[in-house]
């Protein structure tokens, strides 16, 4: 009753509020006057609604490590956890961290599907199931919500890759695109009501989606009921007149958007009219009043949800997110005795994946920082063994060592301001500039510091980016000259592209040495908004590979058990590209193979945040996938590898053997359209219609205790089942409730229309027991379950027949099945 008698404060005083503004002031109100807020409107008591990336920490608005932000693991992590409720508590924490950063809205989650595993920003989706997928990002919306803070749900829709994003034209059914693309935000908006959502870039069914009224307008808003704001991806809103009458609220970023004074002038020539205007402004006051930025209107949450500590939490989702998928002969945990650890990334580790999903942490603990905490001093070795890379990297981001900071200067060689720098990498957007200093005036950067080597040798030093660049090392001049535009369409591909060598300089380990790389900038390569993007990049020395490998082949020889860390790096899965392949890169398999064929007790832990191919996994005694697994991973491996804790983790996407048995792989249109002619066969549903089988199923998972499934139970509305925890040691385990059709040709609906997968999740359940404790859990089973798009009917139909419910501890592992005649 109170919630109720504060939405309807909410709502009048949104109502009084647009009643003041003009029209000038409403269109100004509905683009961004930055990057990452919208103007504050004092005469209304409105404050400036700030956003910020992203889905494993907030960043806030500035690209700096100034304010740390705590790294959660990455959504394919958090999906492999399956668990809404443990996504909630990740979302809570989000929250606090947004509101300690003066952030209204997180730009996220994404809820977008692997539909294939070539999709190149992946580890920032959940799963390759639609129903897996909507509980999770239910949960993380609720948690976000919890704390008083906005999300956008993204990307809507079929932004499933990353091949020509901006103007792809994603061809999908009506079929597909309700009942797998769709599916988790309609869950999420029906069971989180989320209070935002971003619209893609792409265009569906020739309709670019922030223009797409049938999907916003009719689908979104008028079927689902969501009430919340619309706010384009960045830059994805093209067209004044197409955008607002397609139901797009907000364009991002300012200053410069296709609303403000174009959409004014739109109104008063007749070409818009007001009310869609006002539609727009009562959409965006309504999320200020929910997260308490609209004076007279009280905010959603008024007392937050207890403190909640990040860095436990971290941890605690890791380590419930790790895969064992193979453990021969109880590989894991190890035994007693000494370990040889391998591989740089076992190191230097990669704890996030790359672009807008970027945050930087105040700590990372590498699993070689975890592993020598947790284990007898004495009992670990490392070596390098092999790099994932030798490409030059951002110094510092891969190389400790370097402390950095960055000096702009005018035209005339006046210092306008300096601003500490995270790692070499300069990605200054909109208003992110050191105090002082604006674009206007900014002539140059000069990116300075030391840098204090862990390795003698020669060390080689080097630019990303667009330009003029002059390089000193140790007060030495080694390079001056101007990188001209290569291959590439545009400044921010030059950007992510290729680092280029220009100086290798003899270093002594220990001793410091001053660095400097000064930029200057030129208007010929300007980005497609105000942006400062070039890179200061390094690599350490290299030494033979096939030595490094020996190296590591003698630890492993003479250790009792070998653990080789194996990764991807940021130019294998990133925002901005897909992927070319799902090999390892570097020599790391060849390292695998060869401590595998020293010592059979070899654990390989991969590093990746989505399907990476494994040739020699049946030649290794154990298999554990960590994906990204934020700024804990490294004491989470500890505690996984000892036996601490269990892995808790599941496979929510299918893992194959290699890339030419995947069934759906395509990413890069044709004549600029993207064709999903699979329809709703994507992911093990894929799999099953080709009658391939992958490396490991869908949902699979190990654990250091067993399960029995003593019965299952099933009604048209719930699913119940009791198991027993047979181990010696507490765990927890994930009951997946598949269904399977007995007859695939209902009567009554076509057949073409009625073709459904072998069998989908429907449901599941996260429970845990001690050792020999007997436990049930009552599943609910939606009625969604049984029901099909009927496109000739253009809605849901209910099917009828013989089903088989399936309890199951994986995809293809079925422990119990029941018959349901519906």
């Amino acid at each position: 009753m109170a919630e109720n008698s504060a939405e309807t404060a909410r709502n009048a005083a949104v109502e009084t509020a647009l009643g003041k503004l003009d029209l000038d002031t409403k269109t100004r109100l509905l683009g961004g006057q930055d990057m990452w807020s919208l103007p504050a409107l004092p005469e209304i008591g409105l404050k400036s609604l700030v956003m910020s990336d992203g889905p494993i920490g907030v960043r806030g608005v500035r690209w700096t490590a100034d304010d740390p932000s705590v790294a959660l693991p990455s959504p394919t992590a958090l999906a492999a956890a399956w668990d809404p409720a443990l996504a909630r508590r990740a979302g809570r924490l989000l929250a606090q961290e947004a509101r300690r950063k003066g952030v209204h809205v997180l730009l996220a989650p994404t809820v977008n599907l692997h539909r294939s595993p070539l999709g190149g920003r992946h580890f920032e989706a959940y799963s390759e199931d639609p129903h897996l997928t909507g509980a999770i990002g239910t949960g993380y919306v609720q948690g976000v919500q919890d704390g008083g803070v906005g999300t956008t749900v993204k990307h809507f829709v079929a932004n499933d890759a990353e091949t020509d994003r901006f103007t792809v034209d994603n061809k999908v059914a009506p079929r597909p695109l309700r009942e797998v693309y769709l599916a988790p935000f309609e869950a999420i908006v029906k069971n989180a009501h989320p209070w935002g959502i971003m619209t893609a870039y792409n265009q569906v069914n020739g309709v670019t989606m922030t223009e797409h009224r049938h999907l916003v307008e009719e689908v979104l808003r008028g079927e689902w009921g969501f009430d919340g704001c619309n706010v384009s991806d960045w830059m994805a809103a093209r067209s004044t007149t197409g955008d607002i009458e397609g139901g797009l609220d907000v364009a991002m970023p300012g200053p410069h958007t296709v609303y403000g004074e174009a959409l004014a002038a739109a109104v008063r020539a007749g070409e818009v009219e007001e009310s869609a205007v006002d539609a727009a402004v009562r959409n965006v006051l309504r999320l200020a009043a929910r997260v308490g930025a609209l004076e007279g209107a009280p905010a959603v949450v008024t007392e937050h949800p207890a403190a909640v500590d990040g860095d436990a939490l971290a941890r605690e989702i890791a380590r419930r997110s790790f895969v064992l998928v193979r453990n021969e002969n109880r590989a894991l945990p190890l035994r007693s005795g000494t370990v040889a650890l391998s591989g740089a990334a076992a190191r230097d580790a990669r704890v996030l994946g790359g672009g807008s999903a970027q945050v930087f942490p105040d700590h990372v603990v590498s699993p070689l920082a975890g592993l020598t905490a947790a284990l007898p001093e004495g009992a670990l070795t490392f070596t390098v063994g092999a790099d994932p890379s030798d490409e030059l990297t951002p110094a510092g981001a891969n190389s400790p060592g370097f402390t950095l900071r960055a000096r702009c200067r005018d035209a005339e060689g006046r210092i306008l301001g300096e601003g500490s720098l995270p790692n070499g990498q300069v990605q200054w957007i909109g208003d992110d500039l050191p105090a002082g200093v604006t674009h206007e005036a900014l002539a140059s950067i000069e990116v300075l510091g030391t840098f204090t080597p862990r390795e003698s040798g020669e060390h080689a030093f080097g630019t990303r980016g667009l330009g003029a660049f002059a390089l000193t090392v140790g007060g030495v001049p080694v390079f001056e000259g101007v990188q001209a535009m290569g291959p590439e369409t545009d400044p921010f591909e030059a950007f992510f592209g290729s680092p280029v060598e220009r100086a290798k300089v003899a270093l002594t380990a220990g001793e410091p040495v001053e660095v400097s790389l000064l930029h200057t900038l030129d208007k010929e390569f300007a980005a497609p908004l105000p942006a400062v993007m070039f890179s200061f990049v390094h690599l350490g020395p290299r030494r033979d590979p096939d030595e490094l490998i020996t190296e590591a082949v003698e630890a492993a020889r003479a250790a009792d058990t070998a653990v080789v860390v194996v990764a991807t790096t940021e130019r294998v899965e990133s925002e901005g590209f897909d992927r070319k392949d799902l090999a390892l890169p570097g020599r790391q398999d060849d390292l695998v193979r060869a401590v595998a064929a020293a010592n059979p007790n070899t654990v390989v832990v991969v590093n990746a945040g989505s399907p990476v191919e494994m040739p020699w996994r049946e030649d290794v005694a154990a298999v554990l996938l960590s994906w990204f697994p934020g700024q804990e991973g490294g004491d989470a491996l500890a505690d996984v590898l000892t036996g601490a804790e269990e892995p808790g983790g599941r496979l929510p996407t299918t893992w194959p053997a290699a890339l030419a048995d995947v069934p759906v792989t395509e990413v890069t249109p044709t004549e600029g359209v993207l064709d999903y002619t699979e329809g709703v066969f994507i992911g093990y549903r894929a799999w099953d219609r080709a009658g391939a089988v992958p490396a490991y199923a869908f949902g699979h998972g190990l654990g250091y205790t067993a399960w029995t499934y003593d019965s299952l139970t099933a009604t048209p509305e719930t699913v119940t089942v009791r198991l027993t925890n047979t181990g010696d040691r507490p765990g927890r385990e994930v009951v997946q409730i598949y269904l399977a059709p007995v007859s695939t040709e209902p009567t009554g609906v076509r057949s073409t229309t009625a073709e459904r997968p072998a069998r989908w999740l429907a449901a599941f359940a996260n429970v845990g027991a001690a050792p020999g404790e007997t436990v049930e859990t009552g599943i609910a089973l939606p009625r969604r379950a049984f029901e099909i798009w009927d496109e000739e009917k253009n809605d849901w139909v209910f099917v009828p027949g013989a089903y088989e419910v399936v309890a199951a501890h994986s995809l293809t592992d079925a422990r119990l099945t029941a018959t349901l005649e519906l």
